[in-house]
């Protein structure tokens, strides 16, 4: 065995820990990094600039290891992990965000290693989609022109399937056509056995398979046994560990590959990994356990593997060009640093929700209001989070809202209201009424906001249609309460309770405008006329209660303040027209006023502020140097933050601090710039 650093590498290990760039473009540092984001608990972050500086982690920060190692002419380089700290760190070169792929690259030696995770998160194939399978694939070439013999490891820890590493597991190999295959789960298996925020999943079964034609060596070992075995030799040498079931902090049992590439040279040589997640029952909906989506037609997990793999390279290719297609029209759209941050915020939007058979035995997608509470399918969180799938699929936002619908129209939810959630994830049991958060315009508004978008999108309101007469309900209640809302909370809660709340009030308007759209659509001529006059004249009653002195008020009664009014950005969207530019143009130069190094307030009662309604705002700007002067300072943050977690959504636009919340859907709500271009929207909505 030979450890040891050339001088060489030493440098420029050195000068990395300095700087940051590379591909991902110049100054870009993204907080925490997407490695293996699939669903709220299939869900691996790196917080670190570099894949070697620390533990890869669940977006709670708790450890979840996964840890890399290369091998090149009986030296060893560390590429993903902080530990073994015997062996050296390659140096990292370059760090690539997109939409469905993390790309790292490495100089190890004298040959270049290129890490790159892929999930294949393409919204239009709901199959592929609902998968819960990353990829992981090393591939490497010569530097120096010489060949070199190049050995690859990976390994990951139990905590992968734990709640606790306390917890006992159990592992076995597999056996699936053409594939070398582990299994490890927990020994007690608790399906569906908690709720909460905060937690890791502990049942079901990790997969991790590799094709037979790469000749890998594969099986589990205590981490240290097999660590000291690779960087001894290259191998693994050791036969399976039978002592189980044991904790998984007991001697750390690793699932662990090896790949002997033999002698690499210029061309490039590849080998990959399929990691998978197979949850059994992923969520529960009023005491029925649903089956994850990927089973339906009667798929099973060995079945899912071989899928999987014979789709790896034309994915490989789909994912490429998916993800050069949209980044490019995220930087027509809004330039390079609003691409990089859309690119980052896209498989965070998706790893939040998970695709499962509905009773009806069609895809539902059910949702986790991850770090703000755990609930379930909370509608004031699929608000923002709805750009991200009005614009790549629509049919994605039917999929979330179904559960919310059906329950609201079942006779359980006894309000005129729209309901705000359906329990704690992922028992989407509800609760009782009277004990749910309530958020009486708020939730109406958004449920007829986002069935309105979904009916721009698709050109038809068929789907409004099947629940019109509980749409119905929900529009009368906005005319009756929406115009002045009484003393409630809104999708900031955090903020408290407000009455006369202004850009609330403006949501109530502009749903009422999205329902007199949507029945037009339906032919319903006499009743889009009169909710289209209600929300006009609503319209110009509050540009007069909430005007004060070339801005819009915070709340009606509150002279001197304000706040953003996001809401608005439905207006352009949707088309509607109730208000004139010159309200929007008014509101770009006061956030403008109030732009801080980090952003833009919420409102005029703290310095924080939230990301998703920042980029709303901002969509409303009527110029391409409004929304740069109001974007740069958010770029600076993502770039800047001292808290390294999966993007924030609540942060102090003075420092950059995280106030609350990390690795939420609501990132999703970047993307509505790009709603703001029909035709850019039509594009991809019909693609």
């Amino acid at each position: 065995m030979r450890i040891r650093r050339s001088n060489r590498v030493s440098c420029w290990f050195l000068l990395s820990v300095l700087i940051s760039g590379g591909a991902q473009g110049a100054g870009f540092r993204p907080p925490a990094v997407p490695l293996v984001a699939v669903d709220p608990y299939f869900s691996i972050w790196s917080f670190a600039n570099h894949l070697t500086y620390d533990s890869t982690r669940h977006w709670t920060g708790t450890r979840m290891t996964m840890q890399s190692i290369v091998r090149v002419d009986g030296e060893v380089y560390r590429i993903m992990g902080a530990d073994p700290r015997i062996v050296p760190p390659a140096r990292q070169l370059s760090l690539q965000v997109l939409p469905t792929r993390t790309i790292y690259d490495f100089q190890a030696g004298e040959i270049d290693v290129r890490l790159t995770f892929l999930t294949p998160d393409l919204p239009k194939q709901i199959n592929i989609l609902s998968r819960p399978v990353t990829y992981l694939t090393w591939q490497v070439h010569s530097l120096d022109g010489k060949p070199h013999q190049v050995e690859i490891f990976y390994d990951n820890t139990a905590e992968l399937v734990v709640n606790t590493p306390n917890e006992a597991v159990t592992w076995r190999s597999e056996s699936v056509p053409h594939l070398q295959v582990l299994r490890m789960g927990t020994a007690a298996q608790p399906i569906l056995g908690q709720a909460g925020d905060f937690i890791r999943i502990d049942w079901g079964y990790l997969y991790a398979a590799a094709p037979e034609t790469e000749s890998p060596q594969n099986t589990v070992l205590p981490q240290a046994t097999a660590i000291h075995e690779f960087i001894s030799n290259g191998q693994l040498t050791s036969k399976m560990d039978t002592a189980m079931p044991r904790a998984a902090d007991d001697h750390w049992p690793v699932m662990t590959f090896a790949f002997n590439l033999g002698t690499v040279g210029t061309e490039p040589v590849s080998r990959h990994l399929v990691l998978a997640y197979d949850e059994i029952y992923p969520v529960e909906y009023f005491h029925q356990r649903l089956r994850p989506y990927w089973q339906h037609g009667g798929v099973t997990i060995d079945k899912l593997l071989e899928s999987a793999e014979q789709d790896y390279s034309t994915l490989r290719v789909e994912c490429q060009e998916f993800d050069q297609k949209l980044t490019g029209d995220l930087a027509r759209a809004g330039g390079e640093h609003y691409a990089q941050i859309a690119d980052l915020a896209y498989r965070q939007a998706f790893a939040a929700n998970k695709l499962a058979i509905g009773s009806d035995g069609k895809p539902w997608m059910f949702l986790k209001e991850i770090s703000s509470c755990g609930c379930a399918q909370t509608a004031d969180v699929i608000y923002p989070e709805s750009p991200i799938f009005l614009l790549l699929n629509p049919k994605l936002l039917e999929y979330s809202l179904i559960p919310l619908l059906n329950y609201a129209q079942s006779g359980r939810w006894p309000y005129p209201y729209a309901p705000h959630d359906l329990g704690t994830y992922p028992l989407d049991n509800g609760r009782p009424p009277a004990k749910m958060e309530s958020m009486p315009v708020e939730e109406s508004g958004n449920m007829l906001l986002m069935i309105a978008g979904i009916a721009k999108a698709e050109g038809s309101a068929k789907f409004a249609e099947h629940y019109w007469p509980l749409l119905t309900q929900w529009a009368n209640y906005l005319k009756t309460h929406g115009l002045d809302p009484g003393d409630q909370l809104c999708t900031d809660d955090f903020t408290g309770l407000l009455a006369h709340n202004a850009n609330l009030s403006l949501k109530a308007i502009v749903a009422l405008g999205g329902y007199a759209m949507m029945a037009k659509m339906l032919g319903k001529a006499s009743e889009s006329e009169r909710f289209q006059q209600i929300a006009e004249e609503y319209a110009r009653k509050w540009m007069r209660m909430a005007g004060d002195r070339g801005h819009t008020r915070l709340a009606f009664n509150l002279p001197g303040t304000w706040s953003q009014k996001y809401n608005l950005v439905w207006d352009r969207v949707l088309g509607l027209n109730l208000f004139p530019p010159s309200v929007a143009e008014e509101e770009m130069k006061y956030y403008e006023s109030h732009s801080t190094t980090f952003g833009f307030p919420l409102d005029s009662r703290a310095a924080f502020t939230k990301l998703d309604w920042e980029f709303w705002s901002a969509t409303l700007a009527s110029s391409a140097q409004d929304w740069n002067r109001l974007i740069a300072p958010i770029w600076a943050w993502v770039s800047r933050t001292p808290t390294r977690v999966p993007l924030s959504d609540w942060y102090w636009t003075t420092d950059g601090t995280q106030v609350g919340f990390q690795a939420r859907p609501v990132v999703g709500g970047v993307f509505m710039k790009m709603l703001a271009n029909p035709n850019t929207w039509r594009e991809w909505a019909n693609h």
